[in-house]
């Protein structure tokens, strides 16, 4: 199955709602869109920022496989998905994922699988920056 696919590198800011506009719909359903945040604290902790790193030349071909795959499995007609590099604070978009399908099941499903495998395969790596000092996390989870 053919499908429309965008995908962007956000190091500065990510417009959710500008991603949202590049999905095609025409036969569509259904929009289903998750919007991930820095949470401000973790393990009781204050978290001053998350700095994400990429390996530049792979994030977009990863995305972009990602959203082949998600369109074959689930039937999906349209993705958008963004990530953010760099750093970003508190209650900032890290990850938008926007997908379009003719029916609401395939298109929860496939936007939670998107997620699931996004932090499962993307080239990126995650820095927690803390009052008590920075740490590199194993894995987006």
């Amino acid at each position: 199955m053919q499908g429309h696919i965008f995908i962007q590198e956000a190091p500065e800011q990510l417009d959710v709602d500008n991603l949202r506009t590049h999905l095609q719909t025409e036969g569509c359903g259904a929009i289903v869109s998750f919007i991930g945040i820095t949470r401000g604290q973790d393990g009781g902790e204050e978290v001053l920022r998350l700095e994400f790193d990429a390996w530049q030349d792979k994030l977009s071909e990863t995305l972009h496989g990602l959203a082949e795959q998600a369109i074959s499995k689930f039937g999906l007609r349209s993705v958008a998905m963004a990530h953010r590099t760099g750093s970003v604070g508190p209650g900032e978009d890290i990850v938008a994922i926007h997908v379009a399908s003719p029916h609401r099941k395939e298109a929860f499903e496939g936007c939670s699988w998107l997620i699931d495998e996004l932090k499962r395969q993307a080239p990126l790596w995650k820095k927690e920056v803390k009052p008590s000092g920075a740490t590199w996390k194993a894995g987006l989870g």
